[in-house]
């Protein structure tokens, strides 16, 4: 049997491409990798959905203009993004939550003392978890066809990068169209360690990587059509979304609980017990993200955050309870760092910090001078007692290296557009994301061009015309 739209993956971007492919007429087969009690992927480890918005709207408060929104995420990715795909997402997030709402999401009411996220980011009721959860029962409602535990292993690509079939476990399964929604390869310790190579001390810096989501992103597929189909590429293999997370987490599937999140609020050390990054030159949700590859740079891979009292009641709680102190030389013995280098770099920090008015919600005048590197917000000394140490260790989200797109998701061969094959959310995200991250935006991305590339994959098998604006 022959199906109009065959969609490979299982998270948000593959299942808002499912369903905008079977809402559009096609008969449409979604394949999963994972067994049902793990489908999803990554996107059952989210929260939320950074909107655009030029009024309050429903969930979200005040405005999020969409020079705004660029400006964000031109800052996180250093210009390493395009501007086309960029504010094509942008704009694809303002109008997407009716359509969300209408296959069974939820959303919650503003949070209040959210960390600046009430005006930006829309957040899921019930989390990644519900959304998945809605999405595969409207699918099964509308009669998407839905197959578990069906990796794919390679495609038949024909000419002008043309999809003719996809394999699954030996069985060859055709189409008129195609969708490649099938994540990235953070879970591939070998493709990982190929990217990263050895650091300057000998060191494999991915053999101490922490993955926050699903084991199945292997990246069979995004090499299969990089190596042997020849598809344009995007991205750099080393940059990723990765956070500082605390070290004691899982192998796989930590997420968002394992993050540490008050770095900002105190000081961040290495190994050496050397402080080695601003720990306040940003808010933390369009900061969090370049912490994990900082650590990843430190040695042994691993960080320390200290913190004090003071501290405590302004950032989300870890899971696990931070080592406690009485001294910051108990702290440090506590820790295994060497108590003579960390009493050296914390009476220096708290020497160097200069009293201003201290407000974690706005770029305080709280600071640091005379030492490198400075701490430019939320400088405060570490002087009160109980003191807190969280040992971190590189957290990956997801990576970048991905396929080039366009404004109609379609997978590119020698710089042309196949006519049937897209591509939508991890495996493409690096067109938007060259490095860097800002809270929801992965989301955002997926929505976007899931939404995109399944119009467009109907389109293509009902013998239509593509649309740039599927979203």
């Amino acid at each position: 049997m022959e199906h109009d739209v065959v969609v490979i993956g299982g998270g948000n971007a593959a299942l808002c491409a499912a369903l905008m492919a079977r809402e559009a007429g096609a008969g449409v087969l979604l394949l999963e990798a994972a067994p049902k009690e793990w489908r999803g992927g990554n996107s059952g480890h989210t929260r939320n959905l950074r909107c655009m918005h030029d009024a309050p709207q429903d969930v979200l408060v005040d405005a999020y203009p969409q020079e705004e929104y660029w400006q964000d995420l031109l800052k996180v990715t250093g210009g390493s993004t395009d501007e086309r795909l960029a504010r094509l997402t942008i704009r694809a997030s303002a109008t997407c939550r009716d359509w969300m709402r209408a296959h069974g999401v939820h959303f919650q009411p503003p949070l209040s003392g959210a960390l600046h996220v009430a005006r930006t980011n829309a957040f899921f009721m019930g989390g990644g978890k519900a959304l998945l959860n809605a999405y595969y029962r409207s699918a099964q409602r509308l009669g998407v066809t839905i197959r578990y535990g069906a990796p794919v292993d390679r495609l038949e690509i024909g000419q002008q990068g043309r999809f003719v079939a996809a394999h699954v476990n030996g069985e060859r399964i055709t189409a008129k169209a195609c969708v490649l929604a099938a994540g990235g390869f953070e879970s591939n310790r070998e493709w990982l360690r190929q990217a990263w190579g050895q650091n300057e001390r000998g060191e494999w810096p991915t053999d101490n990587f922490l993955i926050r989501g699903t084991r199945y992103n292997q990246g069979v597929l995004l090499r299969h059509m990089l190596d042997e189909h020849g598809a344009d590429r995007i991205g750099d293999p080393t940059q990723a979304h990765m956070v500082a997370i605390d070290a004691r987490a899982p192998l796989y599937d930590g997420g968002i609980c394992t993050r540490i999140d008050c770095v900002s609020l105190g000081v961040v050390l290495n190994r050496d017990a050397q402080r080695f990054h601003d720990e306040g030159e940003d808010f933390w949700p369009k900061r969090y993200a370049i912490w994990g590859r900082l650590v990843a740079r430190q040695p042994g891979q691993m960080g320390y955050a200290i913190i004090d009292a003071k501290a405590v009641g302004h950032f989300m709680p870890a899971v696990f309870p931070g080592v406690v102190a009485n001294t910051l030389r108990e702290l440090a013995q506590k820790l295994g760092l060497d108590a003579a280098a960390f009493m050296r770099t914390l009476d220096d920090y708290n020497a160097a910090c200069r009293a201003g008015n201290f407000d974690h919600t706005v770029l305080d005048d709280c600071h640091t001078e005379g030492i490198s590197p400075a701490k430019t917000h939320w400088a405060r000394p570490i002087t009160d007692a109980p003191f807190f140490g969280y040992a971190l260790k590189p957290g990956v989200t997801f990576t970048y290296l991905g396929l080039r797109t366009d404004e109609t998701a379609a997978v590119r061969f020698a710089n042309r557009p196949s006519e049937n094959l897209f591509v939508a959310g991890e495996m493409m995200a690096g067109n938007v994301l060259g490095k860097g991250y800002t809270a929801g935006v992965g989301m955002s991305i997926g929505t976007a061009f899931g939404r995109i590339a399944g119009a467009n994959a109907a389109r293509a098998s009902l013998k239509k015309g593509f649309g740039h604006a599927g979203a």
